[in-house]
């Protein structure tokens, strides 16, 4: 009878690590998947030094790009006659916006506080979505509620200042 307490204990345990192994994993991958696809626009914007950084001044928009003069602001940095930025909720025809060009590219990117708290918007969504993984799966509600007021605070921002 004692071998039946200690193999179901042993089996408890041996399911309970691998719902920790499980979940934590989930929670890491999001976590990477969110500074994956935030890092991508932001290494632009925030590692400025040596890339040409301008303004646009939005004329045209299509179904996801629009485009406009480009005017350098930085040394070595030529003006263009045309440009593409990113259509979304920040930019609008008719306005200026201060940009980083894509090196290599005729793409910006917009720069400034805007432009870095945009790029990060997809590590807000990461962090919301990996919380409720560490609350349910971890069981971990204080780290849980830290990501998830981080994540809110990070999407809020950006949305605020665009």
């Amino acid at each position: 009878m004692p071998s039946a307490v200690v193999s179901s204990q042993g089996a408890f345990t041996a399911l309970r690590f691998g719902r920790l192994a499980a979940m934590g994993t989930v929670a890491v991958l999001i976590l990477i998947a969110g500074v994956w696809a935030s890092w991508g626009t932001a290494h632009h914007v925030m590692l400025t030094k040596g890339r040409e950084s301008g303004t646009i001044a939005v004329t045209r928009c299509g179904a996801d790009t629009c485009s406009g003069p480009y005017t350098p602001v930085s040394q070595g940095s030529q003006p263009r006659r045309s440009v593409l930025i990113e259509k979304n909720v920040a930019v609008r025809k008719g306005q200026t916006y201060t940009v980083v060009v894509k090196p290599g590219t005729g793409e910006v990117v917009r720069s400034g506080p805007a432009g870095v708290l945009y790029a990060w918007v997809p590590l807000g969504g990461a962090l919301l979505l990996a919380s409720v993984v560490v609350a349910g799966g971890l069981r971990r509600t204080r780290p849980a509620w830290v990501m998830a007021g981080l994540g809110t605070a990070l999407v809020t921002a950006a949305f605020a200042v665009i």
